[in-house]
This record gives C-alpha cells, structure tokens and sequence, in this order.
C-alpha cells in the first residue's frame, strides 16, 4: 500500500483496504525496524551451507555455541522454520536382522570401545549405499585400538559370502598368538554355523549387540557416518563399478592421513606403526 500512496489518494487506498489509518502507521513504522535476528540468522545459514544441509536445529544450535553465542534452541528452530532451511533426512539404516536363526553370542564387549594394543577388540558390520536403481553393500572390519579398518569386502548383494571373504581378510592381520574380541550386532550372517565356525577355528571370541542396541556398536555405527558425510553425500556417482572404487580410495585416505585428535593428530595407521618409546 505504501507505494501505491504516491498514485492515489491514502484515505481512498485506506478505505478500499478496510484498515485504521493508525494500523497503517504502526505497520510502517514496524517494517523499519531492523531485523534483531539478522546476526543469527546469518549464522545460522553459514552452518546449514558449511555442512552442506546435514545438520538440524540441535546440532546448529551446538555448533552457534561453541562459537560462543548463547542461543535457544527453540529459537533457532523457529529461525530456520522461517528460513525455510530443512536439514537432509536420513536414509533407513540397512538391517540384517531376521529373528533368531542361529546362536546368539553374548555382549561381551560391553561398549568396552577402547584397547591397549592392536587386535584386541574388532568390531563389523553392514552398510547400504544406493546408486539410481542399484545398491552396494559394505561389509568392513574396525580395530578398536585405533580405529582402523583392517580389512573390507563389497557386493551387490548381502550374501554371507561377502561377510565370509571380509572376515577371512582379517585373519591375515593376525599374528600368531592375537586372539581378538570380535563384535557384531545379531544380523542373521553372523548368527550362522558358517561365520561362527570361522571365527572359532582361530580361537577368537565372538561378543554381538543386544538385540535392536545400535549404541552396542557405536564405533562402527561412527565410522558409517563419517564415511557417508565426507565421501558419499557430497558426491555423485554414475555407476556401482565407480562408488566401489570411491570407497577403496576413502579408506585408504582414512587409514593413512586422516587424523584424529584422540590419537594425539595421528591417522590410525601412523599411530600403529609409531615408534615404541621406553
């Protein structure tokens, strides 16, 4: 209505709009004042494009935090509803699980996820990736010592196959007198006569998760995150053939150069193969 003044009469655009002249003034007074959100607002945005859509209102506001503006997290969430910024939904995670088919082993590792020297404690599991119609399986082994995958198989298919060749990888790892821990959830690969003959012929100890407890296996369910958020989210792929060999060349990065600080700025296999110090 304000820029219409300049044309027509106020009283006639007031009347035709059924509004008070005092409601007019108080609505253009109002539109002038500066905007006591812009400041977050902008930071808001910075964090929901810096992590490229993946991170919600919780996880902005935490972020917003450490960088040391207190902020409520219902305000950001009523922000970013404004803003019309919705984080990405996350895909169903892939389960294995179909009842009880073989023996379950006990929870041995307890969520016990530290170790004092490779091959200790290994933890596995299953991830799905879909390329347009097709899908990859990822079945991996992680070293508990020092997060390093030790050993990996992919598929189109989950066939027990694929869990079979991955764990016969691993035992390449081990050294004469290694027995390791290995952990699991109760998908139906592991409960197998199969797996659980392979896993005791090297006189390892078998430990799964209670059943439907992804917080049992959380380095795992840590490391699917990590790989997804930094390789397969941000990327495109054309085909099966190219994820598969996405994947080779990340976990190779991820052995080799990524650093963590909990391993004092080291990648898991710099850490491993450090000097020994007296």
């Amino acid at each position: 209505m304000a820029g219409l003044r300049h044309e027509f009469p106020l009283d006639g655009l007031l009347k035709v709009a059924g509004l008070a002249r005092s409601t007019f003034y108080y609505q253009c007074k109002a539109s002038q004042k500066a905007d006591k959100h812009a400041q977050l607002k902008a930071r808001i945005r910075s964090v929901f494009e810096q992590h490229k859509g993946r991170y919600g209102y919780r996880r902005i506001t935490s972020a917003i935090r450490h960088l040391g503006t207190r902020v409520n997290h219902k305000t950001v969430q009523r922000l970013m509803q404004l803003m019309k910024l919705k984080s990405l939904v996350r895909p169903k995670k892939f389960r294995a699980f179909r009842g009880t088919v073989g023996r379950i082993a006990p929870n041995v590792l307890q969520r016990q996820f530290d170790a004092d020297a490779p091959n200790q404690k290994w933890v596995t599991d299953i991830t799905e990736f879909r390329v347009g119609e097709r899908k990859l399986y990822l079945s991996p082994v992680l070293d508990l010592y020092n997060g390093e995958i030790v050993a990996y198989e992919t598929a189109t298919r989950p066939a027990f196959a694929m869990v079979a060749r991955m764990i016969k990888k691993a035992f390449r790892r081990l050294g004469v007198d290694d027995r390791p821990v290995v952990h699991s959830d109760q998908g139906w690969h592991y409960q197998m006569d199969a797996y659980q003959a392979l896993v005791s012929q090297r006189a390892l100890t078998q430990s799964m998760s209670r059943k439907g407890n992804c917080h049992d296996n959380a380095t795992m369910e840590s490391f699917f995150g990590t790989l997804k958020s930094e390789f397969f989210y941000p990327n495109r792929f054309e085909s099966i053939e190219a994820l598969q060999a996405g994947i080779r060349h990340y976990i190779h990065y991820y052995n080799h150069h990524r650093i963590k600080l909990k391993l004092k700025g080291l990648s898991p296999v710099m850490y491993r193969t450090q000097p020994s110090r007296p």
